[in-house]
């Protein structure tokens, strides 16, 4: 049976969480985050995709996205980004838990504390005491204005 299509909305963001299947990493080092970026820099273009808010976890990944092609967006770093992992740890079978989760923000105050939870996420799991101290989040960036392609300029 064929899945329902995702209703795509205008002008809202969405609160993106894809996971690795069975919370397995798919993230084993330094290399695996820059692939990703990589990754999602191309299709950020491509799809003309604008992110106000990421953050990498070594199992699961969180991002604010606003896109008009959200599906082919998803799809596209989903499968570039497994053919990677896949080829390089010699793996078969799904990387993917189930399908990414998305779920609608409108643009107000609660879209900021979202992006905030997320970036967050690392000192939550006790990976690190500050947020800053994580490098695989739009942190650093958003907060302390270091250069990240990845983000874009939010605007209420």
């Amino acid at each position: 049976m064929p899945r329902t299509a995702r209703l795509i909305l205008d002008n809202v963001c969405y609160h993106i969480i894809t996971r690795g299947n069975d919370k397995n990493f798919i993230f084993k080092e330094k290399w695996d985050f820059q692939k990703y970026i990589k990754i999602l820099s191309k299709y950020k273009e491509q799809y003309d995709t604008k992110i106000y808010g990421w953050c990498m976890m070594n199992n699961h990944i969180h991002m604010i996205v606003e896109s008009k092609s959200l599906s082919k967006f998803m799809h596209a770093i989903n499968l570039s980004y497994a053919q990677y992992f896949r080829f390089k740890y010699k793996g078969a079978g799904h990387l993917w838990q189930d399908r990414y989760k998305s779920f609608v923000i409108q643009r107000d105050a609660y879209l900021i504390n979202c992006i905030s939870y997320i970036e967050y996420n690392p000192v939550r799991a006790e990976i690190v005491d500050r947020p800053e101290h994580y490098i695989w989040s739009s942190y650093c960036s958003r907060i302390l204005g270091k250069t990240d392609k990845l983000l874009d300029q939010l605007m209420l």
